[in-house]
């Protein structure tokens, strides 16, 4: 049986590690990819970018090479531990072609005992890198699968009962980081849709399932952030209030928020209610407000409350997001957290 290896940090996986892969599962029986922890080039957890390799090449077998080498270089020393490791990982497997394109594939192949088959190491069929990549993933999401760059993107969601200031906020933010904002869907169905001021519990599992398809499809062209404007749990606790239960698939959509979004912020309800002919009144916000509150605390979710003006929510939120970083400990930012003047 011929057996493929290619190795590598996947920081992100790009078209040009997509090459490489592809190249090997044609031309070998089995392919196994071993990815390197790397935590001093990138945060993203190597599960994460395993993940990303499993979800499009099924097939593949996956190596976590936790404790692999971190060095970087082409002295006979590097080259060394790093050959040394990769036989000890192998174990008795055996290697027909090695597949890179770097300069390290000639000295792995020998040490391998396998063909060096080096792919495209001139960058001329996809020519990007990804330390290119890391530093302006935006620009260059053409050279990432959508699997991948939807990991890339900190999807920041906006809760609250209505009337405290959610859509304003996303859209102004939205405007400030130069990305894309998801507006609430369930007012757009309800306008279209109600019965005497009502909807189906079909009918709302209808907006949860469409909201978060449009979410997903704003993925792509998000710059960062992606800001979204009310979640499933929302949808929920109005299916609570006019029918007293939840549809089942509802209720699944809803538990799904919780690892759906790497921040919450919870809009105030301070602000001068609007008292438009599709709300039920300030007294009833509150008590929504509340519910939202306290749907929050139980699921052990961390929350940022947003209070006073626009300009004092977009300063709050700004100081957030300026360091934040999804797969860093949420703890140990708020603990370098230094507010803005």
């Amino acid at each position: 049986m011929t057996t493929g290896l290619v190795l590598g940090k996947f920081a992100p996986l790009h078209k040009g590690h997509q090459l490489l892969i592809e190249t090997a599962l044609q031309e070998n029986e089995h392919v196994i990819v071993m990815i390197y922890h790397s935590p001093e080039v990138t945060r993203i957890p190597l599960p994460v970018r395993a993940g990303w390799i499993k979800q499009l090449y099924p097939q593949i077998e996956i190596i976590e090479a936790w404790d692999g080498p971190m060095e970087v270089g082409d002295t006979p020393d590097i080259r060394l531990r790093h050959e040394q490791y990769l036989l000890k990982k192998l174990g008795t497997t055996a290697i027909t072609n090695f597949y890179s394109s770097e300069f390290y594939g000639q000295h792995v192949s020998e040490a391998l005992r396998a063909n060096d088959r080096r792919i495209d190491s001139k960058r001329t069929r996809i020519p990007v890198s990804a330390t290119v990549i890391r530093d302006n993933p935006f620009q260059n999401r053409k050279y990432l699968a959508p699997v991948v760059y939807q990991d890339l993107i900190t999807k920041v969601v906006l809760l609250g009962a209505p009337s405290t200031g959610k859509t304003t906020l996303a859209r102004e933010l939205a405007k400030i980081y130069e990305t894309a904002w998801m507006p609430e869907y369930g007012r757009e169905y309800w306008e279209k849709h109600h019965s005497e001021r009502r909807l189906t519990m079909e009918q709302m599992v209808e907006i949860a399932v469409v909201h978060r398809q449009r979410e997903d499809a704003l993925i792509h062209k998000s710059n960062r952030f992606l800001f979204v404007d009310t979640d499933a749990t929302t949808t929920s606790m109005f299916s609570m209030t006019y029918h007293n239960q939840v549809h089942p698939r509802l209720a699944e959509l809803a538990s799904e928020t919780k690892n759906r979004y790497d921040l919450f912020f919870l809009c105030g309800a301070e602000i001068p209610y609007d008292d438009t002919w599709d709300r039920s009144g300030d007294a009833d916000r509150q008590v929504f407000q509340e519910q939202i509150k306290s749907d929050l605390l139980l699921r052990h979710l961390p929350f940022i409350t947003l209070t006073g003006t626009l300009e004092e929510r977009l300063r709050i939120v700004s100081n957030i997001l300026q360091n934040f970083d999804k797969y860093r400990p949420l703890g140990d930012q708020l603990l370098n957290w230094q507010p803005l003047n």
